[in-house]
């Protein structure tokens, strides 16, 4: 995949179709210590100790749809073309957490890619899952929590006006965070 955002949206998917009702995205890029750390958690069904130790085979997956699962493999591969690093923690009934870390100046590192817009298409596809979305850059932080913006806006979030401004939030501030702005 050519953009980190597209890796999380795969990702995600996975822990929206283990039956997750919350996702949480923390996207952390550290330039001063030259390392972005991508933790994706759910809480669906969770994997087997078993299934664990073979997920990242790009052979093995649970859909029955096709006998090729690509998204751990290259999530996996992609961290360690970078000189990151690639974990997987699950435990059944409790859900999973998938942890990327790459070398922010690595040249064969993805970039980050339209995070915005992954993550309103994430709400947007599923509005019965609730999703908290945390980038952090250099140590300053900007979150989003759907249970929060329910509360705020009657509107359903799958409200294209609604989800055309908040795109262009996310967007605004990210540039603060960096620094653009």
């Amino acid at each position: 995949m050519r953009e980190i955002a597209l890796h999380v949206m795969d990702i995600t998917e996975n822990g929206i179709t283990a039956g997750s009702d919350l996702i949480q995205i923390l996207i952390d890029e550290n330039r001063i210590e030259n390392l972005i750390k991508v933790v994706i958690k759910d809480y669906g069904k969770g994997m087997s100790p078993e299934f664990l130790r073979t997920a990242t085979d790009p052979f093995v997956t649970t859909r029955t749809t096709r006998r090729i699962g690509l998204g751990l493999s290259l999530w996996k591969e992609a961290a360690k073309r970078c000189g990151g690093d690639f974990s997987i923690e699950s435990e059944p009934g409790k859900g999973t957490v998938v942890t990327a870390t790459f070398r922010y100046d690595n040249i064969d590192r993805a970039p980050i890619g339209d995070i915005a817009g992954t993550i309103t298409i994430l709400m947007a596809g599923n509005p019965h899952i609730d999703f908290v979305y945390d980038h952090v850059i250099d140590g300053k932080r900007f979150t989003i929590d759907t249970r929060e913006l329910r509360g705020d806006f009657e509107d359903s979030l799958t409200d294209p006006a609604l989800l055309f401004h908040l795109k262009k939030h996310i967007e605004q501030e990210l540039k603060k965070l960096a620094g653009n702005e």
